[in-house]
């Protein structure tokens, strides 16, 4: 049975925000128990064309890079990159009204938060 407690959030891309259509294109999870905060994302183009036309792919990636940056928890990722693990997690995935979103949180339990997060970004992203 697996024993660690984790929480999890889609990271969403909503072009425009009055309409509150989204792609999912990662997922941020978190295990306090191993230490474990990390995000995965893909850009599918193809999709993301199709979606909004006029979407600035350079400019999202880079928003995208920033959430690997604080997750991380180095110096890259700015003032809120040195906070504690947790409140790394919190401050990525509160409400806002920006092009990157994240859904609500959820939670599950799993014995590897990185193989976890690799299942629930192939059900959530990529299929």
């Amino acid at each position: 049975m697996p024993k660690h407690l984790f929480e999890y959030a889609v990271i969403r891309v909503v072009p425009r925000v009055e309409r509150e259509e989204f792609l999912n294109v990662g997922v941020i999870l978190y295990c306090p128990a191993q230490g474990f905060l990390k995000t995965v994302f893909e850009l599918n183009v193809a999709r993301l064309s199709a979606f909004c036309r006029e979407i600035d792919l350079p400019e999202l990636h880079e928003r995208l890079r920033a959430f690997e940056r604080i997750c991380a928890g180095r110096r890259e990722g700015g003032a809120i990159g040195q906070l504690p693990i947790a409140s790394r997690f919190r401050w990525l995935t509160a409400n806002r009204s920006t092009i990157v979103q994240t859904s609500p949180t959820h939670t599950g339990l799993c014995d590897d938060a990185g193989e976890t997060l690799s299942r629930l970004f192939e059900q959530l992203v990529q299929q």
